[in-house]
């Protein structure tokens, strides 16, 4: 006995296996589309590096931490045979109010780029002196206090600078006479009158960093005011803006804390606490990461490759013609080869024009193979539609940032919607017009 197989189930039996064999090709295909994402990471790396190098040539990141009055005293302990030693009040100031004004530029080196600032600030505030008890016999020694000034990289200060208080005028000595507060910084060495209860102080800094600028917030009231025509400000830190504007001719933000917010006390000896912890401040942020987004871009190369294969396969079923599987390991290496394309344009000339340059040539070059294969328009300007379509919703996700996400999945849903309804009325398994005969 002998059955012969209709026509209409060869059809399928072939339909079937293209179908196998695209989703073999399509999981295969995200080796190359891997390769593409560790190409972008390592050269994101490479931007980080040079971002240091000139950090490191200009000035790097600034914490601004202060003014710090410091008192030392000399305690005598009442244990028998005890050694005197030395320890040191740090006392926080009452007020303390930060104006500064910023400006930044775009630093170069090669294709890559670092944002850099100048900022003149204005500190003003007032100490106001306890009464210093250490629990002890000592001897305060007001004549050997000085003031301190944190600043994470010294070699940002342009310029003299001044401690001005209500009676004289203090110049800065380079470094610390102790670093139990700071790390790094300056010293401001002054002699105080064992009655003064009460300074009043300000100084003026021009310090330049990179990047981003911070601030510890000492006071017990800290209002800190910073304009800059930078129109990309990123607030971090431990606390953010009470108020804040950003326009095209930059922003203006204000920050007020109290001693309730923060983490350690007005005043205490050693180093018990470290105010930098507590610090809050704005990044300097470059308006385009075109590394970032070419990597987001090359996370939907196989949504590009599935739905341009499925095209590809409703061009073949409405049209009755036939595309070799080589003919889809073309098309989709074209469509591979636009997420390299667009990295390397995007450090040339930015991500937008690179996008819009890439997705160009990519859908015309793809156009033009499908039509030469196809010899039919129809197919050929369907294929153009869908990659117009799907690289504009692309770039609508790149930009959507906060709404990346829900925009996506609703994107897909509707394609998927459409996507059935269309093969519905394709009627793939129909019942065959003849029955298999026995012989």
């Amino acid at each position: 006995m002998k059955i012969e197989i209709s026509d209409n189930k060869k059809w399928q039996l072939s339909l079937t296996i293209k179908m196998a064999l695209l989703a073999v090709m399509g999981l295969m295909l995200l080796i190359p589309l891997e390769m593409i994402k560790s190409v972008i990471r390592e050269r994101q790396q490479n931007s980080e590096k040079v971002k240091k190098e000139i950090a490191f040539q200009w000035a790097g990141n600034q914490n601004i931490s202060g003014p710090v009055l410091n008192i030392p005293v000399m305690i005598y302990p009442s244990k028998n045979k005890a050694e005197p030693y030395r320890s040191i009040f740090h006392l926080m100031p009452e007020l303390l109010d930060i104006n500064g004004d910023i400006q930044t530029e775009k630093r170069h080196r090669s294709i890559y780029q670092a944002v850099v600032y100048t900022a003149d600030l204005k500190l003003s505030g007032e100490f106001i002196i306890p009464e210093l008890n250490t629990g002890e016999k000592s001897d305060i020694l007001w004549n050997e206090s000085y003031y301190t000034l944190g600043i994470s990289d010294n070699r940002g200060l342009k310029g003299g600078i001044s401690l001005r208080t209500d009676s004289i005028t203090i110049e800065a000595i380079p470094g610390l006479k102790d670093s139990e507060v700071f790390n790094s910084g300056i010293t401001f060495p002054v002699a105080l009158p064992e009655l003064e209860k009460r300074i009043s102080f300000n100084m003026s800094l021009k310090i330049s960093g990179s990047e981003d600028l911070n601030f510890s917030p000492l006071g017990k009231t800290t209002k800190v005011n910073l304009r800059s025509p930078w129109i990309s400000p990123g607030f971090n830190g431990q606390f953010l803006p009470v108020s804040r504007t950003i326009s095209k001719a930059g922003f203006n933000a204000e920050w007020l804390v109290t001693n309730l917010n923060r983490n350690f006390p007005q005043s205490w000896t050693g180093n018990a606490y470290n105010p930098i912890n507590d610090s809050f401040g704005v990044d300097f942020v470059l308006l385009v990461d075109h590394y970032q987004k070419s990597l987001r871009s090359a996370k939907y190369g196989i949504l590009f490759i599935a739905l341009t294969f499925l095209v590809l396969l409703f061009a073949e079923l409405t049209l009755q013609e036939r595309l070799h599987v080589f003919h889809y390991l073309l098309v989709s290496l074209a469509l591979v080869l636009f997420f390299s394309l667009l990295n390397a344009l995007s450090e040339q000339i930015g991500f937008n024009m690179a996008y819009l340059v890439s997705a160009s040539s990519t859908i015309i070059m793809i156009s033009i193979f499908v039509r030469t294969l196809i010899r039919n328009y129809r197919p050929a300007l369907l294929i153009s539609v869908l990659l117009v379509f799907l690289y504009s919703f692309i770039f609508i996700l790149l930009t959507l940032n906060d709404y990346a996400y829900l925009a996506g999945n609703i994107g897909l849903f509707i394609l998927l919607a459409i996507t059935m309804r269309l093969s519905v009325k394709l009627r793939l398994f129909t019942k065959d017009q003849g029955t298999d005969q026995p012989e």
